[in-house]
C-alpha cells in the first residue's frame, strides 16, 4: 500500500509517498481503509520535532473509513463498519492498523470527509467550550485564528450556546468566513492592535475566556483581553511556542486561570470519549454547526498541503484523499 512516510525531522520535503508493508491487526487493534485523512498542526509539530515521535513513522491521526480487519479481542467493531477517529499515527496512508479504543462507530449521516474534517478539530471544540470553560449564555469570549478548522468550528458552535464571539483573524476573506460562522466581531490581528479592538467592543468589560492556538505572537496580549476572574486557554503553538510565561501575571492581571489542555487526556476514559463524540455528532446532524471542507488533495500532496498551513494561508478544513 501507499504510506507517507517520515525518516528524519525537517520541513515539508521530509514527507515522502512510500510503497509500506502493513502488519495484520494485532490484539486490540483494527485494520482500516482510509477514505478521508484530516489535516492539523499536530502533524507540523511533529514532522519539525517540536513534538518528538520514533522515527520513522507515518504521520496523521485524524480520518475516517471502513474496518477491514479485526485483530484478536476486537469485539465492538466489524469489518464494513463506517469509522472514524482523532488520534494515533498512521493516517496518511491507504490502511493504517490502530487501537480499536480510539475509534468510534460513524452515524450515516456525516460523510467520511466531514468526519475527517471535524474528529480532531470538532471534539478539540467541544472540550474547549463544553469542559475547559463551560460557554454559556451571555459570556463572551475571544477566538484566536477564528477562521482556521477549529475557529470556524468554535465560532459556530459558541454563538448555538449563546455567547458573544469576538476571532481574530488574518486578512478581510478570513474575516467574512468568520462572521459568516457566527463571529459577531472581527479584529484584522496584522492591521490592528487585538487588545484595544477588544477593550473597544466590550466597552472596557473584556472577555470571560480567551482561546489561544496562536501561542508566542499573541501572548502575553490574550491575558489582557480578560476580565478579573477570567480563563486564558493555550492550545496550540502556531506561531511558535509561549516561552515567556510568568504564573505572577495571572494575579497583576486579575486573579486569572490559565490551562493547557489536550485532547488526548479527555479523550482517555472511553465512555467520556463517547459521549464528547455523541455531542459533537448531535450537533452537526442538527445544522447548528456545519463542518467546512474548504480544500482537498491527494496524498500525494501531503507536503504542499503541509506548506500551506505552516504559510497560514489555509481556511476551515484540509482533507488528504488516499
Amino acid at each position: 500500500m501507499k504510506a507517507i512516510r517520515v525518516h528524519q525531522t525537517g520541513g515539508p520535503e521530509v514527507l515522502k509517498l512510500e510503497d509500506f508493508e502493513l502488519p495484520p491487526p494485532g490484539p486490540g487493534e483494527v485494520r482500516m481503509r482510509n477514505r478521508a485523512v484530516g489535516l492539523n498542526f499536530i502533524e507540523v509539530y511533529q514532522r519539525t520535532g517540536l513534538y518528538q515521535v520514533p522515527l520513522p513513522y507515518t504521520p496523521g491521526g485524524e480520518s475516517a473509513g471502513d474496518v477491514v480487519a479485526v485483530g484478536p479481542g476486537v469485539t465492538e467493531f466489524k469489518p464494513g463498519d463506517r469509522v472514524a477517529t482523532p488520534m494515533g499515527f498512521g493516517a496518511y496512508a491507504e490502511e493504517r492498523n490502530l487501537a480499536a479504543a480510539v475509534l468510534v462507530k460513524l452515524p450515516d449521516a456525516i460523510s467520511y470527509e466531514t468526519a475527517a474534517a471535524m474528529m480532531l478539530k470538532g471534539l478539540t471544540v467541544q472540550y474547549l467550550l463544553r469542559s475547559t470553560y463551560r460557554v454559556n449564555p451571555g459570556d463572551t469570549i475571544l477566538f484566536h485564528a477564528a477562521a482556521g478548522g477549529v475557529g470556524l468550528i468554535a465560532c459556530q458552535w459558541a454563538r448555538h450556546l449563546g455567547a458573544t464571539v469576538i476571532g481574530t483573524v488574518g486578512d478581510r476573506e478570513k474575516a467574512k468566513l468568520a462572521a459568516e460562522a457566527g463571529a459577531h466581531h472581527t479584529i484584522l490581528y496584522r492591521e490592528e492592535d487585538f487588545v484595544a479592538r477588544v477593550a473597544e467592543i466590550t466597552g472596557g468589560k473584556k472577555c470571560h475566556v480567551v482561546y489561544d492556538s496562536v501561542g508566542k505572537t499573541t501572548y502575553p496580549g490574550s491575558l489582557d483581553c480578560l476580565r478579573p476572574f477570567g480563563m486564558f486557554v493555550s492550545f496550540g503553538n502556531a506561531s511558535g511556542a509561549i516561552d515567556n510565561f510568568n504564573i505572577l501575571h495571572l494575579s497583576q492581571k486579575g486573579s486569572l486561570y490559565a490551562t493547557r489542555p489536550t485532547l488526548g487526556t479527555h479523550v482517555a476514559d472511553r465512555a467520556n470519549y463517547l459521549k464528547m463524540c455523541e455531542d459533537l455528532f448531535s450537533v452537526v446532524a442538527s445544522g447548528a454547526v456545519k463542518i467546512p471542507v474548504h480544500t482537498r488533495r491527494p496524498l500525494a500532496e501531503a507536503a504542499e498541503a503541509h506548506r500551506a498551513l505552516e504559510a497560514r494561508s489555509t481556511t476551515g478544513a484540509t482533507v488528504l484523499l488516499p
